[in-house]
């Protein structure tokens, strides 16, 4: 597993990739009464894939992603070239309408939370922010003068900007504010190093420190670094964010299921709804292909549910 986990750091994943596709070796080995994967092959992997999907009734997606982490396994570290790895049977994801909110939904989630949890829901939905993208947003990439949000290193590994709504730039500033009193403070206790993106912290000794490199989002408390174990103050928790999106759901008595996602899908909606050209929206969000930003369009009341209902006519 350690190896693992090295060789994913050299190939750059992220470390909840890395994570993920440690447990799913782990798993795979488990579920083979920790035979070593030197000694399996296509049908030890092919009848894992199926008890994942038989017996455990895993999502698509869940199931590819343990055959990517099986693949990876075999094929990075153990340096396995067979003919098996390609022909390994790949989930159909089903096309899924997202679940959407209207304005007067959102406004009701709103109402129901306070402080910075309420802060970052009004993030992710003004700007269309994935929860990570908006958990992982440093101070100089928000650009208040110019109305822009930066987002360094998205899906993808790829930057985009997106706007900065206007409702936004008092709370936010006087956000930062406090950040930057509480980054103060770090710093006078022996603190305040922010993570660096690759080697940057070689290059720039004192940029770990610099304000412009902290969180935006920091958690209330230090912890321990998952990777190098230095003492640091991270960003907030997602499952955090998570949390205080579905306890405001639940006060609010909305009946559809609300994510931090859903916030996404509902900024995405909006804007076409408003009008706006899909192409715009297809770079707010960061999607490579517009067939992605097209599955919004199911709100409009275009194409076949643009026409009225022969009931309507009697």
């Amino acid at each position: 597993m350690d190896q693992l986990r090295e060789r994913l750091r050299v190939r750059h994943y992220s470390l909840r990739t890395e994570d993920a596709y440690v447990d799913w070796a782990r798993r795979f080995i488990l579920f083979h009464g920790k035979r070593h994967p030197r000694d399996m092959g296509a049908l030890e992997v092919q009848a894992f894939l199926s008890h994942l999907a038989v017996d455990r009734r895993v999502s698509p997606s869940t199931q590819n992603q343990a055959k990517a982490a099986l693949l990876f396994l075999y094929r990075d570290l153990l340096a396995v070239d067979l003919p098996w790895l390609s022909e390994v049977v790949q989930a159909r994801r089903q096309p899924r309408l997202p679940v959407v909110l209207t304005p007067g939904e959102v406004r009701a989630l709103f109402d129901q939370m306070e402080g910075g949890m309420a802060l970052v829901a009004q993030v992710l939905y003004g700007t269309g922010l994935r929860l990570m993208e908006g958990l992982r947003l440093r101070v100089k990439d928000v650009e208040f003068e110019r109305r822009e949000i930066v987002v360094r290193d998205g899906k993808g590994g790829k930057d985009r900007v997106t706007m900065l709504p206007d409702r936004l730039a008092e709370p936010l500033q006087a956000h930062l504010e406090r950040v930057r009193a509480l980054h103060a403070r770090d710093l006078e206790e022996g603190f305040g190093e922010a993570p660096l993106p690759d080697a940057l912290g070689v290059k720039g000794p004192h940029a770990a420190r610099a304000w412009g490199w902290q969180w935006v989002f920091p958690s209330v408390q230090r912890s321990a670094d998952p990777r190098s174990g230095v003492i640091r103050r991270h960003h907030l928790h997602p499952e955090s964010v998570q949390k205080a999106v579905r306890l405001a759901a639940r006060a609010a008595e909305l009946v559809k299921p609300v994510t931090p996602h859903v916030l996404r899908h509902s900024f995405a909606t909006h804007l076409l709804a408003a009008g706006h050209d899909i192409r715009t929206v297809q770079e707010l969000l960061g999607h490579k292909d517009v067939a992605t930003t097209m599955i919004y369009t199911h709100v409009l009341n275009r194409g076949g549910r643009g026409v009225a209902s022969p009931l309507d006519g009697l």
